[in-house]
């Protein structure tokens, strides 16, 4: 499957050697600044012949002029996800190939410079992230401790949480020894599951949960009970896949229940004992790029949680294991832990398109990332934008964007009824892009000279 997201190469724009260290260094400038109340804060990387830099800078608007990475910003490390916690310090969450990951976090100064916090933390590997209070979340599947293994050895798959607390800057997992934390039958079913996103509304956390097909330890249970009559053939017989993929003898990987969407609702962030709602309306609400499970689960401004799925499932290989129903939305109204009739086709909307991800955009609008052809296509890319109005129904694709597209940011910025995203651009610099939700009409805005554009918000200066 052909995919968009990969990082253009700029040979004709590389900027000078000053941003090759990969050690925290302010490059340019001085703390001698006059005093500032905020700034847009914006991550870049630049592509050398040897290696890629990685720098950040600040703005004072998005809406336009050219911001230069030459001689100028914080050089780092940096990561596989920016996030910015509300707007007082951003987090660098690093993915390091599934193996634990240096994390750091920065704030903003008096004068205007980001400078970084004292503790960096060893971050397991996650599939999934999300903001609960004064902790960045960040969460995966694995397997449980050897303490529960079965009598073949096999290991129960559970839910392993990363809390890093923003205030005390301090780091913690969870406790698993107990079992609560089991996603084994979750969903009463024998599957085992991952949680995409954390969608906080008052106490409670809304994650989509995932089916993931069986383990070595579920499809063992009594005789394979769970494997459903007619499945029997998926049952792996040896070890094989790769990365992502990977799958063991025993397993039977991905869901036999492709025709459900279940969110798991929790009371707190300990993330126990959740209610489980399903709709069969549509398929399970992720969106999917290799490792990472993309929330497609949020609110709008009014409380009312809209659950969408992509329906990544109909591109699975088995026609049982593909989904029949149609990328769409469901709705979970403001306070309540159960789908009320809502319900919107996306597809039919889109020439059969569907989305890679999802993000609220202000209002009761959100913007989507949109595949360029039917997920039952071959070649599919996400190459298009679109805002989807949730109180109309409608999805209006976004026009006005350039051209030679390469990749599109992974977070976006909703700012004076405005939403920003990052557009990175093959042979030239990239740029952040004011789309109007109403008019779904995107305006090209601050330019950073740079390779690539890889996250971006807003700080206020710490007094």
């Amino acid at each position: 499957m052909r995919k968009l997201f990969r990082l253009g190469a700029l040979s004709a724009l590389t900027l000078p050697l000053a941003l090759t260290s990969c050690s925290e260094e302010t490059v340019g400038g001085d703390d001698k600044g006059a005093a500032v109340d905020g700034r847009f804060v914006i991550s870049a990387s630049v592509q050398g012949s040897n290696a890629t830099s990685h720098v950040l800078l600040t703005a004072e608007s998005l809406d336009g002029g050219n911001l230069s990475a030459e001689g100028t910003g914080l050089v780092n490390d940096g990561a596989s996800q920016w996030v910015f916690h509300g707007q007082d310090y951003l987090y660098a969450l690093t993915y390091n190939q599934g193996n634990a990951g240096t994390t750091r976090s920065y704030f903003l100064g008096q004068n205007g410079s980001v400078q970084p916090r004292d503790m960096e933390y060893k971050v397991s590997r996650f599939t999934s992230y999300g903001i609960y209070d004064n902790y960045i979340m960040s969460m995966s599947t694995g397997n449980g401790p050897d303490t529960q293994a079965d009598a073949n050895g096999y290991l129960p798959k559970t839910l392993l949480l990363t809390y890093l607390d923003v205030n005390a800057e301090t780091s913690r997992s969870n406790d698993t020894s107990s079992g609560a934390y089991s996603v084994e039958n979750f969903l009463g079913n024998g599957e085992y599951v991952t949680l995409a996103g954390i969608q906080q509304s008052g106490n409670r956390i809304y994650s989509g949960a995932v089916p993931m097909g069986l383990s070595q330890y579920g499809a063992a249970i009594d005789g394979g009970k769970w494997v459903r009559k007619g499945y029997e053939d998926l049952v792996k017989t040896a070890d094989g896949g790769s990365n992502s993929s990977s799958y063991k003898k025993g397993e039977l990987q991905w869901t036999q229940y492709p025709d459900e969407g279940w969110v798991a609702i929790f009371n707190d962030s300990g993330m126990t004992n959740p209610t489980l709602v399903k709709s069969d309306r549509i398929s399970y609400p992720c969106g999917r790029l290799k490792s990472q499970y993309y929330q497609t689960v949020w609110a709008a401004d009014n409380g009312d949680i809209y659950v969408f799925s992509p329906s990544y499932a109909k591109t699975m290989t088995d026609s049982r294991q593909q989904t029949k129903l149609p990328a769409g939305v469901v709705r979970i109204p403001a306070g309540k832990t159960e789908f009320d009739d809502y319900y919107c086709n996306i597809e039919e909307q889109s020439e059969g398109r569907s989305f890679m991800r999802c993000w609220p955009a202000g209002g009761n609008r959100f913007l989507l990332l949109m595949y360029d052809r039917p997920l039952t296509q071959k070649g599919f890319a996400a190459t298009d934008l679109a805002i989807f109005d949730a109180d109309s129904k409608k999805l209006t694709f976004v026009k006005n964007l350039p051209s030679g597209i390469s990749s599109f940011g992974k977070t976006v910025y909703v700012h004076n009824g405005a939403v920003y995203i990052a557009i990175n651009v093959e042979n030239s610099y990239p740029a952040i892009y004011r789309i109007n939700p109403s008019t779904a009409t995107a305006t090209k805005g601050l330019t950073v000279e740079a390779t690539e554009i890889t996250g971006f918000g807003f700080l206020e200066a710490k007094k």
